[in-house]
């Protein structure tokens, strides 16, 4: 028996799970309702864009009106937008701005997709700038562009650190602009621990944007030309992208009698039903549970909406479906190095009270003997069971490789020591023979074994200040560059000849470049008898965190 089904809203999980419901079934009616002009576009694509590194507009239409009517006999409406929903007597209402017309739709099975809208927070002067913009669609796009275009505009300031700022940070800067950014944390990129995050902060200063960190805007003035932040610096501005992040666009949900849940998204059970049976919600407006501890979460990103825009149309064709919680792997370009993660960050973890150990690893994304290897720096995080809880990557070279099977593994529940098992691609080009994934492995099985204690680069400042025993176990021109305050220089290769100069009646604290030497040099000293405690990712993760930001209020 045929059905006819409503979908509000295009893009990712609106258009996936039109074209899957036509996939399944040709006797079905399929009306998709898109209030802006554009049923599908590549949402990711738009910073790009600005930056001209995609120069084609229609490169970033991913399926158009007409081609959508015709491979998949669907009913697209555009300009249409749905205002409110009546689920006891299975219909919309919408409103066709193309035509200046209200009708009403019926519907045997409702499909919700509104997705997310940007965050414009009430800041005094800002509804009088005329040059203050969101970036969320292809006409919020077309907006910058023109102004960019028939304007003087020498000065770009991006407000918030995430994703789409980061991006919008450097399609700005790579147009020739001066660029500022203004962040109200105290780091960039939400998803990374501080310490990886410090990585991008060098980045984008040595791209030469100005970084304004802790310090958000307070308010606008001179009609959009001059902001005025927390800490009363001023800054002067010819256009300004608000960035500061996205909400569930849940509205039209809530004011039809459908349950919300955490950030006002939509409640939805395992088969995306809301509390009304025949009503579906999927995308960025839905709520979802966390693969780590199947808590409540909202996560607005691309890869799960497609994913549920295919599965609700396995639902309403009585598929089994099985939809597990969601991880939160995700990637971003900052210059040169990208940025990626999946799982919870450390500071999750301690806001949950989950138990974690952490490691850090600095490596060569492949052989360093093959020429332009580039640093890749990973961090791990594990219970104490080897379940793997997380993992960040920054580097120019493999980031998106090595988080990518650190997401599968963890999908698959492989534990942290099993990442030592993983046979990978090697060749010198590409990656080495013992894969950075694998010494992760390792370094965490040692770990749980109890083969070495670690100290977290954090307490380093206070192991000095409590005048800890730290040796730094490198060579003498690699301490002079740079060293731990008033670490003991004794190099790995003189340990055992040196012992008599290490105290047996307090603890001892070991460091290296980047953590293998000052393992082997924690072995040598326990299998001698001393308590000893290698400091995790050695002077290189504990050097990056302690970079000094030139704006960090």
């Amino acid at each position: 028996m045929s059905k006819k089904i409503l979908i509000i809203g295009g893009v990712a999980g609106g258009a996936t799970a039109a074209t899957r419901l036509r996939r399944l079934s040709e006797d079905d009616e399929i009306v998709i309702f898109e209030k802006g002009e554009y049923i599908s576009f590549a949402n990711c694509g738009l910073p790009y864009y600005v930056g001209n590194k995609i120069t084609d507009r229609d490169n970033l239409l991913v399926q158009t009106i007409p081609g959508m009517k015709d491979r998949f006999n669907l009913d697209v409406r555009n300009f249409s937008e749905v205002t409110s929903i009546d689920p006891k007597n299975n219909q919309v209402t919408v409103f066709d701005s193309k035509n200046n017309r209200e009708y009403q739709e019926s519907f045997d099975d409702l499909i919700i997709s509104t997705g997310a809208k940007v965050i414009v927070p009430n800041i005094p002067g800002l509804k009088y700038a005329k040059n203050v913009f969101t970036l969320r669609n292809m006409a919020n796009m077309d907006d910058i562009m023109s102004y960019l275009d028939n304007h003087s505009v020498k000065t770009a300031t991006v407000i918030g650190g995430g994703f789409v700022g980061l991006e919008m940070m450097e399609n700005l800067q790579r147009r020739g602009l001066k660029t500022q950014l203004v962040e109200q944390s105290n780091q960039v990129m939400p998803n990374l621990d501080f310490e990886m995050a410090q990585q991008l902060h060098q980045e984008i200063e040595k791209n030469g944007v100005e970084l304004y960190l802790n310090n958000g805007l307070k308010e606008v003035t001179a009609d959009g030309q001059k902001l005025v932040l927390h800490n009363g610096t001023e800054l002067s501005s010819d256009i300004t992208i608000l960035s500061i992040g996205v909400t569930p666009a849940s509205k039209l949900a809530q004011d039809s009698g459908i349950s919300l849940g955490i950030k006002n998204s939509i409640k939805v059970n395992q088969r995306f039903q809301t509390n009304f049976s025949n009503i579906y919600a999927i995308g960025d407006v839905i709520q979802t549970k966390n693969f780590i501890d199947n808590s409540d979460t909202n996560v607005p990103l691309a890869s799960p909406a497609n994913r549920q825009g295919r599965l609700v149309a396995d639902v309403i064709n009585d598929l089994d479906v099985d939809y597990g919680p969601v991880q939160a792997t995700s990637i971003a370009k900052v210059f040169g190095p990208a940025a990626a993660s999946t799982g919870m960050n450390e500071r999750t973890l301690k806001e949950k009270n989950i138990p974690y150990r952490a490691i850090h690893i600095h490596t060569a994304a492949h052989a360093t003997y093959y020429p332009d290897a580039q640093p890749l720096n990973l961090k791990l995080l594990f219970s104490d069971q080897g379940k793997i809880l997380g993992a960040q990557a920054v580097g120019n070279q493999g980031a998106d490789k090595r988080i990518d099977v650190i997401s599968t593994a963890m999908k698959l529940n492989a534990t942290a020591p099993q990442l030592a098992e993983l046979e990978l691609t090697y060749a010198p080009p590409f990656g080495v023979a013992k894969d950075p994934i694998n010494v992760l492995g390792y370094v965490a099985q040692n770990v749980l074994d109890g083969e070495v204690k670690t100290a977290d680069w954090s307490k380093v400042d206070q192991l000095v200040a409590d005048k800890a025993f730290i040796v730094d176990v490198r060579d003498d021109d690699e301490y002079a560059a740079g060293h731990v305050e008033n670490s003991h220089l004794i190099p790995l290769n003189q340990i055992r000849d040196r012992l008599s100069e290490f105290p047996k009646d307090q603890p001892i604290y070991t460091y290296c470049k980047v953590g293998l030497r000052g393992y082997t040099a924690s072995r040598i000293l326990k299998n001698n008898g001393y308590d000893v405690t290698n400091i995790d990712g050695g002077f290189t993760t504990y050097y990056i965190a302690k970079y000094e930001p030139r704006h960090n209020a």
